[in-house]
């Protein structure tokens, strides 16, 4: 009876999202009715209902998601993503395609250094896309390079995905931090490698080098090496810190907030820019703790209800193979990249997905990396890829359509696609690093 009225709520959350109800808000109505019929009584499910929403809020690990998100508003406000990017241009002057290739390497650095991807696409299409065109890169060319790219603040640690993904399946949020580096990496690379076999194959879409278009200052030089050099030191003290045993992920992040404000002071940050960053936090964050703990909610009906087993034994009983129940699960989330934002599809999907995994024999750890790959490239599907509207809104340039901006993310979103399941095949790209350091 209660996997039953799990199927039903989860028919009717559904039919809710569809109907434009807030995802946070259509949680939490599922999750109290369902509580209610499988109970019989208001008082007992609220009861329940009330106390996970209390030790929700309880976890330290909730206080991680609002520092990290800080300290990449900080950084991005201060100024050092432009000093990035213009020391990657300077250093890959070289390389077939240099511009796009700065672009993806500075992204690749800056997710270390922030949460999310919308502050990566944000920035450096701010940065990154004018260059492009002045130098006369293809249009389709240099936006997808800004958008395809920007996914990768979604896997290098700190990653609020990692995180939210560590907290409902209760996981080490330090082990996924580390999990994701070598598959971050991995990632780049591939889409480096693109970058200059497309440029090889047709120059026309990002002419070579010319000396003259990176000579510097010497002020635009030592602006360059204190963005650039406090990036760095945040990354060793970030993410050396977790990898050493140091700091725990909360505290990294509280040190890391720290560490990126005084970069912004030195850069040129005032009180305005301080509180506009802190504002700017609240607002990027309050809307995921909210979904946090309606998804605990949604997880204690999943619970009470039996549904993980219920389901599992659906999946299990309808004489699929292991990959088609992965595949299935591919195109699920896929789908539901066209429709809702990332954190959404963890919280309505991993409670059921990840126990369904452990059960074929996939590592947890693995598994968290290749739903996040996978999760990554609904970013970058239409009709609402949430990275294609945030470089929409962010060019300089009204002539960059949403269709341009699509079409120049394809080869990115096959990619991802690509460094999913090469994850997935050989895990230990993910588990190596956490099994020799953790």
């Amino acid at each position: 009876m209660g996997g039953d009225i799990v199927l039903w709520m989860l028919a009717l959350l559904v039919v809710l999202i569809l109907m434009g109800v807030h995802i946070g808000v259509s949680l939490a109505v599922c999750s109290a009715l369902g509580v209610f019929l499988i109970l019989g009584s208001t008082e007992a499910a609220l009861a329940i209902l009330g106390n996970t929403a209390y030790e929700a809020v309880r976890k330290d690990v909730f206080a991680v998601i609002p520092l990290f998100v800080l300290m990449g508003d900080f950084i991005s406000r201060s100024g050092a993503a432009a000093d990035l990017y213009r020391i990657c241009d300077r250093s890959l002057k070289r390389l077939p395609g240099r511009l796009a290739i700065a672009t993806i390497t500075g992204n690749t650095v800056f997710a270390a250094v922030t949460g999310v991807s919308i502050a990566s696409a944000a920035a450096f299409s701010r940065i990154a896309y004018p260059e492009m065109r002045k130098v006369g890169y293809k249009q389709t060319f240099a936006l997808g390079a800004v958008a395809g790219s920007a996914c990768l603040g979604m896997l290098i640690p700190p990653s609020v995905l990692l995180i939210v993904w560590a907290i409902l399946t209760e996981m080490s949020v330090g082990a996924l931090f580390i999990a994701g580096i070598i598959p971050g990496l991995l990632l780049a690379a591939l889409f480096v490698a693109y970058v200059i076999i497309a440029a090889m194959r047709n120059p026309e879409i990002a002419p070579p080098f010319t000396e003259d278009l990176v000579k510097a200052t010497p002020a635009e030089v030592k602006s360059e090496l204190i963005g650039g050099l406090g990036i760095l030191s945040l990354i060793i003290l970030v993410i050396g810190g977790i990898w050493t045993g140091f700091f725990t992920p909360t505290e990294a992040a509280g040190f890391g907030a720290i560490g990126a404000l005084l970069i912004g002071v030195v850069k040129g940050m005032r009180t305005k820019d301080i509180v506009a960053s802190i504002i700017q936090a609240g607002r990027t964050t309050a809307p995921i703790m909210f979904l946090l703990i309606t998804a605990q909610m949604y997880s204690r009906l999943l619970a009470i209800g039996g549904a993980v087993n219920f389901i599992q034994g659906m999946f299990l009983g309808a004489g699929l193979d292991p990959w088609q129940i992965i595949m299935l699960m591919v195109v699920v989330w896929i789908v539901l990249g066209m429709l809702i934002d990332s954190v959404s599809i963890i919280l309505l999907t991993v409670p059921i997905f990840a126990p369904i995994a452990m059960v074929l024999g996939i590592d947890p750890i693995a598994f968290a990396i290749f739903g996040i790959l996978v999760i990554e490239a609904g970013l970058l599907t239409p009709p609402f890829g949430l990275l294609v509207y945030t470089v929409k809104g962010s060019v300089p340039d009204p002539t960059a359509t949403l269709g341009i901006i699509f079409k120049g993310s394809t080869p990115y979103f096959i990619l991802i696609l690509v460094a999913a399941f090469i994850v997935l095949f050989i895990p230990s790209l993910a588990t190596w690093l956490p099994d020799a350091v953790l």
